[in-house]
């Protein structure tokens, strides 16, 4: 265990932050969540009350101001996220930015270039990335043991479609499926492929009763080598988050891919194997992988370019 602690404040209250990165802040080895931010003073106080943070201000810039906050953890709406990063990356924060980390390419480019300029850590937060199940996944495949890839198939829906003042239901803020949770089957497979898709194709269903937001999606992206991913994401779904890597020998089977529990299914031509990785908080790994590249103990698992 370290003694020396990354303090952070979040800014902002959403549902992801209190629910998953604060409490993956206090269980990792070294973050400390000093503070919070809200634009509501009073909601601001109950949420570091509810959490045990000692700091609490009404306004973001009142915490951009306070330099005793090394980092920033960023969970606001899509739409917030390229001008609040940067905001807290001018004023000397390193930043953890809620996925998707921008509406498009060109606005995370910008973000990747003050990240370059400021001298500061940017990282996008998808925290599955950083649990060593899926380190001991590409060993497996290395290892040849269930052939080539041939394909990989993801999803991940959910059924949230009553609560049509969510945010996740806003247009113009970033809103759809894609968006939200799209983001990791396509992230997954640029994983363990480590190759980015040549073409793409989706097909959606655009729902007028939630600001014309995509509510399902259904995708192929087309990777090197004649590999591809088939996807599907949706916010108008039962609950699910399953991953298939399809080699020419065997495959594997991923029950909760992204969150869940962590264990997986080797198939191959001499049986079948379950594997059970230690169950660890993946927002923990996430914040201690931060922490290590902030203090240059370790290089960033995954840059700003990735998130381009």
């Amino acid at each position: 265990m370290t003694t020396k602690k990354l303090r952070w404040g979040i800014l902002g209250t959403a549902g992801i932050a209190k629910r998953s990165v604060i409490p993956g802040i206090q269980q990792s080895q070294t973050g400390e969540a000093a503070a919070i931010a809200s634009r509501n003073l009073e909601k601001s106080r109950e949420t570091a009350a509810q959490l045990n943070i000692p700091t609490a201000y009404g306004s973001y810039e009142d915490l951009l101001s306070d330099g005793s906050i090394d980092a920033i953890y960023i969970p606001l709406p899509n739409h917030l996220h390229m001008e609040w990063s940067i905001r807290a990356m001018e004023a000397g924060k390193h930043v953890l930015c809620e996925k998707p980390i921008a509406l498009n390419a060109e606005e995370a480019q910008r973000m990747a270039d003050t990240a370059s300029r400021t001298g500061v850590h940017l990282a996008e937060a998808f925290m599955y990335r950083h649990h060593p199940r899926y380190e001991r996944l590409k060993e497996i495949i290395d290892s040849g043991e269930i052939g080539g890839v041939r394909g990989i198939h993801a999803a991940f829906t959910f059924n949230n479609a009553g609560d049509k003042g969510n945010v996740r239901y806003r247009r113009e803020w970033g809103g759809g499926s894609l968006y939200d949770i799209g983001c990791y089957p396509i992230s997954v497979a640029r994983l363990i492929l480590g190759a980015e898709p040549e073409a793409a194709t989706v097909h959606a269903l655009i729902s007028p009763e939630h600001d014309e937001v995509d509510m399902m999606a259904s995708g192929l992206l087309e990777f090197p080598g004649s590999v591809a991913l088939t996807f599907s994401s949706g916010m108008w779904a039962a609950f699910r988050n399953p991953l298939e890597i399809l080699g020419s020998d065997g495959w594997i089977e991923v029950p909760g891919a992204f969150v869940g529990d962590q264990h997986f299914i080797v198939h191959t031509k001499d049986g079948v194997r379950e594997e059970k990785p230690q169950e660890l908080n993946a927002f923990a790994l996430e914040i201690d992988d931060f922490a290590r590249t902030v203090w240059g103990e370790q290089t960033a698992r995954f840059t700003p370019d990735d998130a381009v």
